[in-house]
């Protein structure tokens, strides 16, 4: 019987993984036991996907990623080249500290620029873009566009990747799609119209 996913030949996928229909997983990539990747998604060259891992749909994970337990990803996200995530806080190589890893969530749509790290413990919200180089040391809103050491939130950014300019009113619109979003109280909102 075939398989629903394409794994280049030397990937190594582990027993007990989940692997999505028309997923693609490149060259020296590592599936490791008890990983769950959605379907359409596409894994690059040299990434790792450890044990409790969660990858939604049509996530794009470029090449030297390691998605370290912990870590989940909702569908549509975007991991960029050589993005880091973590998932303890204060490790030390003498001491044991895997029943302390703590949960990092990527919500769905979030792109993490090349280079970026995440420290754990923290959320990316939903069609956030995380500049390349970054470094995420708390929480991320829904739409913010952060960059820097320590990432700072710059501006807001729309479904489609482009920079929001709100009016007076608190209204931007995506110059893509023309879709409307709304800044109130530090919070954007796409409004459904």
């Amino acid at each position: 019987m075939d398989k629903a996913y394409f794994s280049h030949e030397t990937a190594v996928i582990d027993d007990g993984c989940t692997i999505g229909r028309g997923t693609r997983i490149w060259h020296f990539s590592h599936i490791m036991k008890g990983s769950t990747i959605g379907e359409k998604c596409n894994l690059g060259q040299n990434v790792v996907v450890s044990p409790g891992v969660i990858l939604g749909k049509n996530v794009k994970v470029q090449n030297n990623v390691s998605i370290y337990t912990g870590v989940t990803c909702e569908d549509d996200v975007f991991l960029g080249p050589s993005m880091v995530f973590t998932n303890v806080i204060n490790p030390r190589s003498a001491v044991s500290r895997r029943e302390q890893y703590d949960a990092t969530l990527v919500k769905k749509g979030a792109t993490i620029g090349a280079n970026a790290t995440v420290l754990c413990g923290n959320t990316i919200g939903r069609y956030a873009f995380i500049g390349a180089g970054a470094v995420v040391t708390r929480s991320v809103p829904d739409f913010a566009l952060v960059i820097g050491n320590p990432a700072k939130l710059i501006g807001w950014i729309s479904e489609n990747g482009h920079r929001l300019e709100f009016d007076g009113s608190g209204i931007a619109v995506c110059p893509e799609t023309r879709e409307k979003y709304e800044l109130k109280n530090n919070i954007v909102n796409k409004l459904i119209e």
